[in-house]
C-alpha cells in the first residue's frame, strides 16, 4: 500500500550527504548558504522570492492572545511561563464575543488572517471545542483562521479541521541540538508529533522558530534544515527575533546582529520558495531598514497589529506606512494584490 504523504512520519534530518538536485536541505548545505556574502545571498533570495511570489505582495496576519498566561511548559523566552515572574497573570479563554470584537478590528486594519494564541501545553478536548466554535466564528467573517494551541492529539486536530480551520502553528523553535538548552518540559519529537497529528487532520501548517537565544550560525541552519525538510515543507515559516523579556532566563541574552536575521529570511526563503516566510515577533527591535532588507530577502508576510500575544508590536499606522513607502502590495482576502493605502 502507498502511504500518503499525510500519513509519512516526519523524522528529524541530520543526514550529512551533499544534497542532491530536488532533495533534501542538509545542515551542511544550509550552513554554507549562509556563509556567502551578504548581498550575494540576498540576491540569490530575491530571485528565487520572484520565481514563485511574482506580484511581491506581503500577507498581513493578525495574532490574539485568546488565553494568557499560566503555561506549565518552562520555554526560556517565554513571559507566559509559570516558572518566571514577568509580571504576565494568568487569564481564562476570552468570550465569544471579544474575539469577535477583535478579529473585526483586524479585518478592518487590513488583515487577511486571524490568529488566536492559546497559553497551553495540550489542551483538553473541551477547550479544542470552545476554540473551534471561535473558528467556525471568525472564518464566517472571511478571515482565515489559524491557532496556536500546545501540543494536539490525532482527533482534537481533526476537530479544528472539521470546524474549517485554515491553519495550526507549532513552531519547532530551534535546531534539535540546542533546544534542550531552552525547553526541558517538551522534546522536539513532541513537536514533531503534533505536526504530524496536524498533517494528517488535512489541515496546513505554520511552523518556523526563533533566532537570537545563543544559538550558533551552524544551530540557525540546523533548524532551517529540520523545518525544509518537513515532507511538506510548512506552507507559513514564522522567523522570530528573540524579544527579550524581563524576568525569562533569556533576558539578558546578547542580540543577534540583525543582518544575520536577513540572512536566516534568505535561507528560508532559498530553502521552502513556496513558503510564505513571516517575518514575526522582534520586527520593532530590527527598524524600518532592516525590514525593508529582509522583505527583499525573501520575507512575504508579517504580524500585524499593536500586541504579539503579551509583547510589542510596530503598531497598524506604521507598518502601512512603511509598506507604501517600499512600494509593497498588500495580500487582500481574496489573495488578489492591492497597494497600502
Amino acid at each position: 500500500m502507498n502511504t500518503t504523504v499525510a500519513e509519512a512520519p516526519i523524522q528529524l534530518h541530520r543526514r550529512a550527504a551533499a544534497r542532491p538536485a530536488g532533495g533534501p536541505w542538509t545542515r551542511e548545505a544550509i550552513e554554507a548558504l549562509l556563509a556567502l556574502p551578504f548581498m550575494e545571498l540576498v540576491s540569490r533570495a530575491q530571485a528565487v522570492h520572484r520565481a514563485h511570489f511574482p506580484a511581491g505582495d506581503i500577507e498581513l496576519a493578525s495574532l490574539l492572545s485568546v488565553k494568557t498566561g499560566g503555561c506549565p511548559e518552562d520555554c526560556g523566552y517565554c513571559p507566559q511561563s509559570v516558572h518566571y515572574d514577568t509580571g504576565v497573570d494568568a487569564s481564562k479563554l476570552m468570550s465569544p464575543e471579544a474575539v469577535l470584537e477583535a478579529a473585526t478590528a483586524a479585518k478592518a486594519a487590513g488583515a487577511s488572517r486571524f490568529c488566536m494564541g492559546a497559553a497551553w501545553r495540550s489542551p483538553t478536548d473541551r477547550d479544542v471545542e470552545k476554540v473551534a466554535e471561535l473558528v467556525r466564528s471568525v472564518r464566517a467573517m472571511g478571515l482565515q483562521t489559524c491557532a496556536t494551541l500546545g501540543m494536539l492529539k490525532p482527533e482534537q486536530a481533526t476537530t479544528l479541521a472539521d470546524a474549517g480551520l485554515d491553519y495550526y502553528n507549532h513552531n519547532l523553535d530551534s535546531a534539535p541540538d540546542f533546544y534542550p538548552s531552552i525547553i526541558g518540559t517538551r522534546g522536539y519529537q513532541d513537536r514533531l508529533d503534533t505536526l504530524q497529528n496536524v498533517r494528517a487532520a488535512g489541515l496546513r501548517v505554520c511552523c518556523g522558530g526563533i533566532v537570537g537565544m545563543g544559538e550558533t550560525r551552524a544551530q540557525r541552519a540546523g533548524l532551517i534544515a529540520e523545518l525544509a525538510n518537513l515532507n511538506p515543507a510548512p506552507e507559513s515559516v514564522p522567523v522570530n527575533n528573540l524579544v527579550r523579556v524581563e524576568g525569562t532566563p533569556l533576558a539578558d541574552s546578547e542580540p543577534l546582529d540583525p543582518f544575520e536575521i536577513v540572512r536566516v529570511i534568505a535561507a528560508a526563503r532559498i530553502t521552502m520558495p513556496t513558503s510564505r516566510v513571516r517575518l514575526s515577533a522582534g520586527r520593532r527591535e530590527l527598524g524600518e531598514g532592516l525590514q525593508a532588507l529582509c522583505f527583499l530577502a525573501g520575507a512575504n508576510s508579517i504580524f500585524y497589529g499593536d500586541k504579539l500575544l503579551v509583547t510589542g508590536n510596530p503598531d497598524v499606522a506604521d507598518d502601512r506606512a512603511l509598506l507604501k513607502r517600499l512600494d509593497l502590495p498588500v495580500t487582500g482576502e481574496l489573495g488578489t494584490a492591492n497597494y497600502a493605502t
